[in-house]
Order: structure tokens, then C-alpha cells, then sequence
């Protein structure tokens, strides 16, 4: 039966519309991922060279027992954000006779297919071959092989169970991730206690104790038997979507129950970044530019021009990140959203009121950048004001030029899909535009003036928001038909 389902796989991407444009991106990844692939070959073969170097009054073999703990931590967090998930059309497949446990197998077998599972292998593999065997011989040399493989194996399918259950519920990965951040801050932040004992503890004892191999396979085993049943429960669509829970109304979410039908599509929009992975990673993205601004703001030589620079990207980030790819967020039921009752005028004001949240959000957690100074938090706000007024609509405004679909189960990483030139020359005039208006005051040497003018500018389109609306929905309704003829294309 898997061969069948591969079959099937093969035909479905052959007979696709975009063949040739799969196979071209194919071909680009697979010389990235060669070229990567000999880089870290390289730096596997070197690894008793880079040890030596950096404990030189260490082991080779104990320092070596030290890491491999922390690299297979940094590896779930490598895979938490860029391993995608096994996939397979099972809905022609639930009126069928076919067991659910083929397709379940099916799936779980596929998810070894990944170049994660190779790293462990290449990177720690040489080293194993060239001091363990000569040094303790070929049974403690197949144990530590084995090992490998099987915690490799552990976070393949570990990584995975986290990413299905976060696609139901958003705080799920945000969760992990904080358990993980915990874990490495005990060590290098609180000094609580040591990764690299622990990691020792068992890989150096498994030096004299081969037969503790046991407890990674029993590891691997165990997630992988997580995985299967959690599939198999819930391998029907309507399964996962029959809770009462899901029965609730758009307007559960207090705050936006105000606002209305508004409230409502933010509300949704809202639900479609949590569950789906790509805008997700846009909004975890965003989190993590938050520390954008120690980058410059610790270096001396930065100027004041900088934190404009910094300033837009930290308050703005979700809004170029994920608004220049609107509305292809929507693309999959685009067509609905043509013919329902809803105002296109209300669905950009929900595109406005998302932003609007999620930038008042940002500002605030850049905050405690007060102590660089009460001005760069001054800073911050004047281009907050810039992000909602101009960036916003420079977003909606080339949305309208925007043709391309994304699939939102696939991830960001090494993702193309949705990338245009709209995206490119979006990034011209979010970029430039504050610029050309500071730049010239700051020259005259009147940059408080800059600053001021920035923040009259945001606030006057803050305030004609309803104007530009007006054109936005006028300029759409020229380009609906084009864009919705575009979301079809897959």
C-alpha cells in the first residue's frame, strides 16, 4: 500500500499545473542543499581539530560526550521552525477500503525522508570512526552509532508531534520553545547546572556500558508510537474539527467583539496565523526582532539614523513581514470571500485593526529600549505612528497587485511560494520613504524636526484612514477578478 501511495504522490506531482516551476525549484534546492551538505561534511571530518582547539586542556573523548546533548537540543529547536511536516491528500482515501494504519505508516515512513536525520550522522559520524573506534573498539563504536541515529530519530518525530498539535493550538510551539529557552538558560544564564555533565553522564559511561544504546531506542520507539496514535486519532478532517470548542463564534475574542463584523474578520485572521504554519512563522519572526535593536544599540558607532532604521523594523515588522504577502493568506477561499456578504471596505479595515494591534503590541514590549535612553523610545513611537499610517497602506496598496497563492500548511523555510515582484518592489518604499523625509532635515542638522514631521505625516494618515480605504476598495474592485484568477492557479 505505501508503494501505492507513493505512486500516486509521483503522478499527482507530474500531472500538476506547475511541473516545470516545481522542478526548477527543486533543482535550485538541491544545489543549496549540496553545497550545504559539503560544508558540513567538511565540519564533521574537522570536529576532533575544532574540539582540540577549543578544549585544549580536555579529552578529546570527554569533551566530544560533552556536546552531543547540546547539539541535539539545538537541533529540535533547528527543527521546530524549519522541518516541514509529511503530507498526503487523505481524503480520497477515506471512502476507500484502505486501513488507517497504512496511511498512518505511510506518513510516518515519509517523515524519515528528511535531511535532518542525515546532520547527526555526517556531523558526529567522523569523529566516532576516527578517535571512539580506534580508542574503544568496534562494539562501543556501533553503540554510539546507534545512539545517534536513535536520538536523531527522537527529535524527527518529537518536533513533528509538537508542530501537529500546535497547528490546532498556536501556544503550543510557543510553549516548547519557551521549555527549550528555559533549558538553555539554566545552563549558560543561571549556571543551575550543567548540559554538558549531564550529556557526559551518559555517553561517557556508554564508553563502558554499551548496552545503555537501549535508552535512546527506547526513546525513539516511544515518540514514534506518540506520533502513530495521535494520527490515526485523528486522521479524519471532521475528527479535529467536531469539538464543541470549535463550534464558537469569531467574536469569542472579547476585546474584538466590539468592533463588530471588523472584530469578527480579525478574529479569523487571527485563528488562521496560529493554526497555519507559514503566517505563524511571520508572527514568531516578529517576536524575535524585538532584539533587533541590540544589535546597534550596544554598538557605539551607530547613529541616530539607525534608530529609525531599527525603530520601523521592531514596531513594523509584522507588518511587512506578514503584509506583503496580503491577501495571499486568503487565497484558498478568496473566491468566498468575493461572493459573501462582507464590505471589502470591512475587510481592510480588519487588515488595518490587525495591524494596528499587533504594532501597539510591538511598541510596548520595545520598551525597556529606554535604557539606551528616553529618545530612542521617542524614536520608536514617532516611526509606531509612521508604520500605522503609511506602511500599512504601502502593504494594502501593492496587495492589490498581488497574484500569487500560498499554501499556508507548508513552512517559511526555503518557501518561495507567494514571492513576486511585488514583494520586491514593496520593499523599495517601505525602506526609502521615512528616509527621504528625515534625511533632509538631519542634514540641515534639525533632526528633532525630522522626527516631528515623521510623526505629523503618520498621524495625518492615521487620521484620513477612512479616505484611503475609499481608494484601496476602489482600486480592488479594478483587480478583483485578476487577483482571484491568480489564487486559483496552484
Amino acid at each position: 500500500m505505501i508503494s501505492t501511495f507513493f505512486d500516486h504522490e509521483l503522478k499527482a506531482f507530474w500531472r500538476s499545473k506547475n511541473t516545470g516551476k516545481s522542478i526548477a525549484v527543486k533543482v535550485v534546492m538541491g544545489v543549496l542543499i549540496l553545497i550545504l551538505f559539503l560544508y558540513v561534511l567538511l565540519f564533521g571530518v574537522l570536529l576532533d581539530e575544532i574540539l582540540g582547539a577549543m578544549f585544549p586542556e580536555e579529552n578529546l573523548t570527554i569533551a566530544f560526550c560533552g556536546i552531543i546533548l547540546v547539539y541535539f537540543l539545538s537541533d529540535l529547536l533547528m527543527r521546530m521552525q524549519l522541518q516541514e511536516l509529511p503530507t498526503l491528500k487523505v481524503q480520497p482515501y477515506l471512502h476507500l477500503p484502505v486501513k488507517r494504519n497504512s496511511v498512518v505508516g505511510y506518513l510516518a515512513l515519509t517523515a524519515l525522508l528528511s535531511f535532518f536525520n542525515l546532520w547527526p550522522i555526517i556531523i558526529l559520524g567522523p569523529f566516532i570512526i576516527k578517535v571512539i573506534l580506534p580508542a574503544s573498539g568496534a562494539g562501543v563504536t556501533v553503540a554510539f552509532i546507534i545512539s545517534i541515529i536513535a536520538l536523531a530519530l527522537f527529535n524527527n518525530y518529537l518536533a513533528l508531534y509538537i508542530k501537529r498539535k500546535a497547528n490546532l493550538n498556536g501556544w503550543i510551539f510557543l510553549i516548547a520553545g519557551g521549555i527549550l529557552a528555559l533549558i538553555t538558560c539554566g545552563d549558560y544564564l543561571w549556571h543551575i547546572y550543567s548540559l554538558k555533565a549531564i550529556s557526559y553522564l551518559f555517553f561517557g559511561n556508554l564508553i563502558l556500558k554499551p548496552y545503555l544504546v537501549l535508552l535512546p531506542i527506547v526513546l525513539a520507539v516511544a515518540i514514534y508510537y506518540v506520533n502513530f496514535y495521535y494520527l490515526k486519532g485523528n486522521l479524519y478532517l471532521e475528527e479535529l474539527s467536531s469539538k464543541k470548542e470549535d463550534a464558537k463564534s469569531s467574536t469569542e475574542i472579547p476585546f474584538l467583539g466590539r468592533f463588530g463584523q471588523v472584530g469578527d474578520l480579525v478574529a479569523n485572521e487571527v485563528k488562521l496565523i496560529l493554526r497555519n504554519k507559514r503566517p505563524r512563522s511571520a508572527l514568531i519572526m516578529g517576536l524575535l526582532f524585538m532584539f533587533y535593536g541590540l544589535i546597534f544599540y550596544t554598538n557605539p558607532k551607530m547613529g541616530e539614523g539607525f534608530k529609525v532604521f531599527v525603530g520601523m523594523f521592531m514596531t513594523g515588522i509584522f507588518i511587512i513581514n506578514y503584509g506583503q504577502f496580503m491577501f495571499s493568506w486568503q487565497a484558498g477561499h478568496f473566491d468566498g470571500i468575493l461572493v459573501s456578504k462582507v464590505k471589502f471596505t470591512d475587510f481592510l479595515k480588519a487588515k488595518y485593526l490587525l495591524f494596528n494591534i499587533v504594532s501597539t503590541v510591538a511598541f510596548i514590549l520595545t520598551t525597556p529600549y529606554v535604557y539606551f535612553g528616553w529618545r530612542t523610545v521617542m524614536i520608536h513611537f514617532v516611526m509606531y505612528l509612521w508604520n500605522l499610517g503609511i506602511n500599512t497602506t504601502i502593504v494594502l496598496y501593492f496587495a492589490n497587485r498581488n497574484y500569487k497563492r500560498i499554501d499556508l500548511s507548508k513552512g517559511a523555510s526555503f518557501n518561495w511560494e507567494g514571492v513576486g515582484a511585488s514583494q520586491l518592489l514593496l520593499s523599495f518604499p517601505l525602506i526609502l520613504f521615512p528616509y527621504l523625509v528625515y534625511l533632509p532635515f538631519k542634514y540641515l542638522g534639525y533632526t528633532d524636526a525630522g522626527l516631528a514631521v515623521l510623526a505629523v505625516i503618520g498621524v495625518a494618515f492615521i487620521i484620513t484612514r477612512d479616505f484611503w480605504i475609499k481608494k484601496l476598495d476602489q482600486d480592488f474592485q479594478t483587480k478583483r477578478f485578476k487577483i482571484a484568477e491568480g489564487f486559483r492557479n496552484k
